[in-house]
Order: structure tokens, then sequence, then C-alpha cells
């Protein structure tokens, strides 16, 4: 009923008790300040290294960056070494942050402001936003059949996907507020989008909840593809942003010297990465969503196109905003603390990246 706390999918108790378990275990065991590395460190305040030195590896997770890295044959010209790692979604790249087996993590706005609150302090190092935000939304809302939502209005008093920790939760507060909904007039099913592959999707498709924000991209056709016919539909939400993306990293990993220097040659790269596929989505749809990961040629494109087009600002003003407004709608129903999002991002990176992009025709900004 409305009101109620947020609860699980019929199911998926077990399912639940493990993450809750994970992320129990995470704030006991986290340092209260894992910032006190930078003491015996390099001061986040210093000048970043020029020099990588001998035998520096980074531990990466994203997928997709390597496959450009490797297409090009960039990660043969690095001064360093990168470890590649299939770890991305908010929750998955905090608990390796965590373990200390990730250097590198790429997530939307609520990923690295969870990590913080987690008692992992980290910082934003390169960001990317859609070059047509205007015209293109990165989320939609799933509806699920029979659920009797014709405008999102309706979404009063029905049970919505809802977490915390990534950007679908932000998301559903942001949408809630804009179409005058209180937060008591609704369910919110905690259910983080990462486990299990197509969670929210299935959740919708067995009436387990209402709605659900979902990926504007394959996720979305395929929902309507497979149950349009039974009453599937999908509504953009309101008029707000959804699209900026974050390289983020421990502050452990900055304190690092060696690892320092390293990530300012990694952005460098990361910015001519998201020129080329701005160039080349139709190369990006063959070469790793079709070869690498068996879509059919038709689907690879759709995927390939929901993460071009990008621009790699210089400035971050527009950034900071972003991620402010993330802070202050998920502190509120979190309880957690507000930070102050400036706190979030290393300046000493914030030119890399976007004069990479620009120097190859990237779209500057």
């Amino acid at each position: 009923m409305p009101g109620t706390a947020p609860r699980w999918p019929k199911g998926s108790a077990g399912l639940a008790a493990i993450v809750v378990l994970s992320i129990a275990l995470l704030v006991v065991f986290a340092p209260a300040r894992r910032a006190v590395a930078n003491r015996d460190g390099l001061a986040l305040t210093a000048a970043l290294p020029d020099r990588v030195p001998p035998g520096v590896v980074l531990r990466v997770g994203d997928p997709v960056t390597r496959w450009i890295f490797e297409h090009n044959g960039w990660d043969r010209k690095l001064p360093f070494r990168i470890q590649w790692a299939e770890i991305t979604g908010g929750p998955d790249v905090t608990e390796a942050f965590h373990a200390g087996v990730l250097d590198v993590g790429f997530g939307a706005s609520v990923p690295p402001i969870h990590a913080v609150w987690m008692g992992i302090p980290a910082r934003i190092i390169a960001f990317r936003e859609y070059a047509d935000r205007d015209r293109r939304q990165a989320w939609v809302f799933g509806i699920a059949p029979g659920a009797k939502i014709r405008t999102l209005t309706d979404l009063r008093g029905k049970r919505i996907a809802f977490s915390p920790s990534q950007v679908q939760g932000q998301l559903v507060l942001d949408t809630l507020k804009a179409v005058g909904i209180r937060r008591d007039e609704v369910t919110l099913v905690e259910l983080p989008s990462s486990i299990g592959g197509d969670v929210y999707t299935n959740a919708l498709a067995s009436g387990a909840i209402d709605a659900a924000p979902i990926r504007n991209d394959l996720v979305a056709q395929r929902y309507l593809r497979d149950y349009g016919t039974d009453g599937a539909q999908v509504l953009r939400h309101p008029a707000f942003r959804d699209d900026g993306t974050n390289v983020y990293v421990p502050e452990a990993t900055l304190a690092d010297p060696g690892k320092a220097a390293a990530l300012r040659v990694f952005v460098r790269y990361w910015g001519l990465a998201q020129a080329w596929g701005n160039a080349h989505p139709e190369e990006l749809a063959r070469g790793y969503f079709t070869i690498k990961r068996g879509l059919p040629a038709a689907d690879a494109l759709v995927s390939a196109r929901y993460i071009t087009n990008v621009s790699v600002p210089r400035d971050w003003a527009g950034a900071r905003a972003y991620e402010q407004g993330a802070i202050d709608t998920i502190a509120a129903e979190t309880k957690r603390p507000r930070l102050d999002a400036a706190t979030l991002f290393d300046h000493r990176f914030e030119t890399i990246a976007g004069d990479a992009a620009a120097s190859t025709g990237g779209t500057r900004s």
C-alpha cells in the first residue's frame, strides 16, 4: 500500500537478503575516512605527476572503452598497463572499490555520491553528457501490462522500482516531484537494477511492480517487443537531465603518485575514445556489440547510438550542478548527509578529456 516502507518483489527475499547483508558489511568494514591514506601519498591539492614510473597497473571497469582502446591500438601506446575488469553498475563498482580490486569506475550521477556515503571517498576525473540532451532522454519509465498507467500522474498509488545507489532512484524521485506526487502516495520497491540482468523488465512483466525507470535503448525496445502485445508501454519522464556519466576513482588511487600520473594519461585517451565513438557509431556497433557481444546488427546499432553523440565539457560547472541535484534528491529520501558536489570532482583533470575530444573533432563545450 502507499506509504509502506520499501520492499522487494515477491520471490526475491533471498536475493534481497544477500544484497542487504553485502551493503551492511560494506558500511561496517569500510574505513571511516579512507582519505587518511593521502597522508602518506600524493596530496589531492598537489600537481599531477608528469612521469609514469615503471610497473604501474590501472584496474579499469569499462568494457566499451576497453574495446575502443584495443581496436585503435592505444593500449599498446600507454606507459602503464591496464588490467580490464567486467565490472559495471554503481553497486558493483562500489563493492570493487571497497575490496581494493578496482581503480577506475564508470557510472551515472548517483554511484560516486553513494560511494562517499558508504565510506569510500571518491573523485570524478572525467564527465560526459549527451550533445543533443534537449532532444534525447537516456531513461524512460517502463509500465507493466495491466498497471492502468496512461500518464505519469497515474503513478499515484502504484509500486515503483527504486534503487537508492543508482541513477534510477534519482529519476523516480525527480519524476514524482515534477508531477506533484508525494512520496507517501506510492510504494517504492527497493531493487538494484544490476542484479541478475534485466531485473526491472522482468519484474514489470511478472506484475511484481507497476513502473520502473529503464534504459531508453535496446532495453526499452526489447521490453516493448516482448510484452507490448500484453499491454506494456513506456513513458518519457518530465523535462529534467538524465544523461550525465562519470569516470570516478577512489581517493586512495589518487594518493598513489604513479597511478595519478597514469590516470592523467588514461583520461586523455578516454576523451579520445568519446570522440572516436561519435565519429564511428557503425564501427562500434559492428565490432563491439555484434562481434564481441553477439547482438544482431540492428540491435547493435541501437546500443551504439545510445552511448555516442556525446559532449565532453572542459568546464565542469554544469556537471557540478547536475551532481548537486542528484545529491539533494537522494540525500533527502535516504537520510544521508548533504554533500557539496564540488568536493566530488578532482579539478586537476577538468580540461584533459575535453581537450583530447576536441582535438579530434569531438564536441567541445
